[in-house]
């Protein structure tokens, strides 16, 4: 199966505060009184989140945009490639989309690094949702916690092949075939690795080679990062409501991130479910079980009927 993408209703290509530019995309139904922002995980991009996203699209306005040196934005000053930066970034986003756009009805839905990111931002910034979801976010418990040390191997694994991963492509497909051999990633829904292949590598005019957009390099640096953020908060912490929405901690794949989900909502009073059988990309594997979900939610929190 090969997936296309819709053309967007408009673009926003709004500049941050380093000068970097975030590019923003407008979908679905601009009619509806509700908007969902989804952005993606670290490495990734969220045009690859399609057979997630594409069912939201009759009944919602749908704003797509990608974390900094990740999918359609260009390469931006490496130094500036950490949270606080992102955590900026998504302010200016949620703003700058609600002037252009106009006021609406907002949720986020965001997964893994950008889940991360929102949670950062309205703990330390400030509550800009109507509802936020939250899919599987890796947060590491603090020091002394019995997931600590999981959630560390699982960051300096990740760091370790992050910075060994291959960088260039003939192709897109050799990348996708990467995507097909990795155990995590086997169990994404037919054409999503070819999908994620395209959307998360660009072309270089100079060699005709296909490069990685965000470079192995500073996917590993957000690795390292989030073992110091000590991101444990607490849901009275925010300003709304929020849903966190993680892979199966049964699993053995992905293990960390699963198991650290759940004892973040026992332990700091978050509503929360989990996709039985799915891994850390839930949205992938199983993208039917994980809408029914979020709008189960929506609908509880009194944003649908």
């Amino acid at each position: 199966m090969i997936f296309e993408l819709p053309i967007p209703h408009r673009t926003l290509d709004l500049t941050l505060d380093d000068g970097a530019i975030s590019h923003i995309r407008q979908h679905g139904n601009t009619d509806s009184d509700v908007r969902l922002f989804f952005s993606h995980g670290n490495g990734f991009a969220i045009d690859g989140y399609f057979p997630f996203w594409n069912a939201f699209l009759d009944r919602f306005e749908v704003v797509l945009f990608d974390c900094r040196n990740h999918g359609w934005n260009a390469p931006s000053d490496p130094a500036n490639h950490h949270y606080s930066q992102l955590v900026r970034d998504l302010d200016l986003i949620v703003h700058g989309v609600t002037e252009q756009f106009c006021p609406k009805t907002s949720v986020g839905a965001f997964h893994s690094l950008s889940a991360r990111v929102a949670i950062l931002h309205a703990v330390d910034i400030g509550w800009r949702w109507d509802a936020l979801v939250l899919f599987d976010p890796p947060n590491i418990p603090p020091r002394g916690h019995p997931l600590y040390d999981v959630m560390l191997k699982v960051d300096h694994r990740l760091t370790d092949w992050a910075r060994n991963r291959q960088h260039r492509f003939t192709d897109p497909s050799e990348l996708a075939d990467e995507y097909k051999n990795l155990r995590a990633h086997q169990n994404w829904v037919e054409g999503t690795h070819d999908l994620m292949a395209r959307a998360t590598l660009h072309q270089e005019e100079t060699t005709g080679d296909w490069v990685l957009t965000c470079p192995g390099e500073l996917e590993a640096k957000i690795y390292l990062s989030n073992i110091p953020l000590n991101l444990w908060p607490r849901a009275d912490q925010f300003g709304g409501p929020v849903k966190l929405i993680a892979a199966d901690p049964t699993v053995e794949r992905p293990g960390g991130p699963a198991l650290t989900t759940q004892a973040l909502a026992s332990e700091n009073g978050f509503a929360y479910t989990f996709i039985p059988g799915s891994g850390h990309m839930l949205q992938l594997e199983q993208p039917e079980a994980t809408r029914r979900e979020m709008l189960a939610f929506l609908t509880a929190c009194g944003i649908l009927p």
